[in-house]
């Protein structure tokens, strides 16, 4: 991996620029490159995972929105109206939604059933999930991931939906970074100062309820996650497996890349975080998982559509590597050898 990154970052220098001028766009290639163990990564194909479910703790007036909101975004996904259909399509990436386990199945031809339940249990009261159903989440996301690049996908981005997903986020990074709830908590989809209160409440019972061991990032997930969660874990983990590049969103993404990371380190080598969400928890999950994002737009929108953004710059990226002329090819005089 070090060769490799050694190598494309040579070739960096030897195109018609001064040495890193190009920044950003050219620690994104060389970090493709190093994970793929090449010099030059090809351009390739772009799809978007965006996986649905629906949360019990949202029982708790931990969001903005009704539950019902949930099922009617992923008909919406499924129309092509929402916010990630339009930025997919400019990013000209696939986009790939997924019911992991909406209160009310989607039944649409356009979504993908991955149920692993209508909706987990409140983490106020207890686990979110059994344990193996956290697995066999995690495990179909895996597949996921391998799916899509037998199918010619080079770069897979990971968005979600689902009504007090935010409020599952946060308990996981409470755990695992660890932090205390007020510190991760935010507004969510438009909280008020009463619904934040009752969004770290909920997040201190569901912490005290559930005794969970932060060094079992499967039992943490198990306890506090949801099924989109750990369906987006298992894409990210299978990512790393097939050795492809992962983009995150915001902030419940990120509570994916951190458990990820927990069950194994090394899969933060296949991460690129795309932005930087408000969620106060965001920041600090970059922070842990050693990434910098590479927009801050001030979006807390999720849907992967701050992922969709980053594809155009990561194609750039790797444009620059593979067509831009050398000093040598162009006859121009490289100052900086």
């Amino acid at each position: 991996m070090s060769d490799a990154r050694a190598a494309a970052q040579r070739a960096f220098d030897l195109k018609t620029k001064p040495r890193g001028s190009l920044g950003v766009l050219e620690e994104i290639a060389v970090r493709i490159a190093a994970l793929e163990g090449v010099t030059i990564p090809p351009r390739r194909k772009a799809a978007i995972v965006v996986a649905a479910a629906d949360h019990g703790v949202a029982a708790e007036g931990v969001s903005a929105y009704p539950q019902e909101v949930t099922p009617q975004m992923v008909a919406n996904f499924a129309a092509g109206g929402a916010a990630i259909n339009v930025l997919a399509r400019e990013a000209g990436a696939r986009l790939v939604v997924v019911d992991a386990g909406v209160a009310v199945p989607c039944e649409q031809p356009e979504v993908r059933a991955l149920r692993f339940g209508s909706g987990t249990a409140s983490i106020t009261r207890g686990p979110a999930m059994e344990r193996a159903v956290a697995e066999a989440a995690v495990e179909a996301g895996r597949a996921l991931a391998a799916e899509l690049v037998r199918d010619g996908i080079g770069l897979i981005a990971v968005g979600e939906m689902g009504i007090g997903n935010t409020t599952s986020a946060s308990a996981l990074a409470a755990v695992l970074l660890p932090a205390k709830a007020a510190v991760v908590c935010g507004r969510g989809t438009g909280l008020d100062d009463a619904g934040l209160a009752r969004k770290v409440a909920a997040v201190e019972r569901a912490l005290s309820v559930n005794n969970v061991d932060p060094g079992d990032g499967i039992g943490v997930l198990a306890a506090l996650g949801g099924f989109e969660i750990a369906l987006l874990t298992g894409v990210i983990l299978g990512c790393y497996a097939e050795r492809v590049p992962v983009v995150l969103d915001g902030f419940i993404t990120g509570a994916a890349a951190l458990v990820a990371a927990r069950v194994e380190p090394a899969s933060v080598d296949a991460m690129i975080a795309s932005h930087r969400s408000p969620e106060p928890g965001h920041a600090l999950i970059l922070d842990a998982l050693g990434l910098e994002p590479l927009v801050d737009l001030r979006m807390r929108l999720g849907e992967g559509s701050g992922a969709a953004l980053a594809l155009p710059i990561i194609a750039s990226s790797l444009a620059l590597l593979n067509d831009m002329a050398s000093f040598d090819d162009a006859g121009v005089t490289d100052a900086g050898r």
